[in-house]
């Protein structure tokens, strides 16, 4: 374990208890959010490697992407 995460869990085992709860969900939502990003990006990657990319109009992705934005 680096130091900084060591340090930090020190700090935290100083809170009450609800509070370490709360953090440790936290921590542990955001740690299963980075796995998934990382296996979306390899499968992508993968994708790309056997031949399943595109040629993408990038003002057609911004117009799209401004059209979604405008609607939330």
């Amino acid at each position: 374990m680096v130091k900084t995460l060591e340090r930090a869990i020190a700090e935290v085992e100083r809170l009450p208890f609800d509070m370490q709860e709360r953090i440790g969900r936290d921590l542990l939502a955001r740690v299963e959010k980075l796995q998934s990003l990382r296996a979306d990006l390899a499968k992508g990657v993968r994708s790309l490697k056997e031949g399943g990319g595109r040629e993408l109009d990038i003002e057609d992705v911004i117009k799209r992407a401004r059209r979604r934005n405008a609607k939330a």
